[in-house]
């Protein structure tokens, strides 16, 4: 099964590699394939700083964390992503938030699963699938 992570559910796993996210995102992996959007990976990184200051992590406890999470995830190019899925990603997020629009539509193109923490989202999302 392929199942798109969003930052949500990364961050939250790099953040605490030993949480339940971090436990189901890595040894998940033996049962499922993990997707994310290639952007996500210079996002983290963007925000290492403030990362490090909230977890109290070390740099060494950061990389290592980063590694074993990211690991464990196929990052897409949003290029492989044609017109139709990003409109019907826009459609999906439009009134919630459009910020995820990529995940959503790179859950479309693979068929997958989302996973996200983000409760507004999955919310929005099954009410605008529910009405179709």
């Amino acid at each position: 099964m392929n199942i798109v992570v969003d930052s949500n559910i990364v961050f939250s796993a790099i953040l605490n590699s030993q949480n339940v996210l971090g436990h189901l995102l890595i040894n998940g992996s033996k049962y499922f394939r993990f997707f994310t959007i290639g952007l996500l990976k210079e996002e983290i990184l963007k925000h290492k700083t403030k990362i490090l200051k909230i977890s109290g992590l070390s740099q060494e406890q950061f990389e290592r964390s980063f590694h074993t999470v990211t690991s464990r995830i196929f990052f897409i190019d949003d290029i492989v992503l044609n017109d139709s899925e990003i409109e019907k990603a826009l459609e999906l997020v439009s009134n919630i938030d459009i910020n995820d629009a990529l995940f959503v539509a790179l859950t479309i193109h693979l068929n997958g699963k989302l996973w996200t923490g983000d409760k507004k989202l999955t919310l929005g999302l099954k009410i605008k699938v529910s009405l179709n």
